[in-house]
């Protein structure tokens, strides 16, 4: 039917059925592109790149896969696959803030991968395995399921947010803004913002602070 989608990666065959017999799998080819995104960014993911790396020619990744775009989606799933996923002690706060930290240490492993959980989020085979564990950690709150899987998509969208600012956070540009705003505070036309930064405590961790925020945020949205 004219306009009609293909079926999300994981519901397609391995390989295309007519065609020479497999050389790759897609798993090898996931693997090659997340080595590569690593190493020099999420832009360096092309099929032609990654047909190079590989030792093969870019029409023969389009067996395995349609477009760059379910290449990315392969690589997201994979990195979910990550994730240590233990039984729920009970404690659902400390549940969700083992996922978040986990995420967190995740996404810092693999710069490239904030960008695309904020902006094209892809559930696979391990996405759903990491969705069931966060609601086996939420199966005795009595929040609606529709808050619960909101608690999922915020918790993956602060976390990206969280690491985009810290991973940015060394960058020189920032560094000015930082001391602009410092400057903007010592002026006396801006009392708020002075009495902002005067009641920060330089000891707070970057680490305590992301516990904090995603802790107020999912309690909000769960109630």
């Amino acid at each position: 039917m004219a306009g009609e989608q293909e079926p999300v990666i994981w519901l397609r065959p391995e390989q295309a059925p007519v065609g020479r017999p497999a050389e790759r799998s897609r798993a090898e080819i996931t693997a090659a592109a997340v080595e590569l995104a690593d190493r020099e960014g999420l832009d360096a993911v092309s099929m032609r790149r990654l047909a190079a790396t590989l030792g093969t020619g870019a029409a023969s990744l389009y067996r395995y896969v349609s477009t760059r775009d379910d290449v990315l989606d392969l690589m997201i799933d994979s990195t979910a696959g990550e994730y240590d996923l233990p039984a729920p002690s009970g404690d659902w706060q400390a549940g969700l803030l083992e996922i978040a930290q986990q995420a967190r240490r995740i996404m810092r492993r693999h710069p490239w991968l904030p960008i695309l959980v904020v902006t094209r989020p892809a559930l696979g085979p391990h996405g759903i395995d990491l969705l069931e564990h966060l609601l086996d950690v939420l199966a005795d709150h009595p929040a609606e399921p529709a808050h619960k899987l909101e608690a999922f998509a915020v918790l993956n969208a602060l976390t990206a947010l969280f690491v985009q600012n810290e991973l940015a956070a060394s960058d020189p540009g920032a560094q000015r803004q930082i001391a602009y705003l410092h400057h903007a505070a010592t002026a006396g036309t801006h009392p708020r913002i002075a009495a902002m930064l005067a009641a920060t405590r330089p000891e707070q961790t970057s680490h305590d602070r992301f516990a904090t925020v995603l802790t107020r945020a999912l309690t909000g949205v769960l109630g």
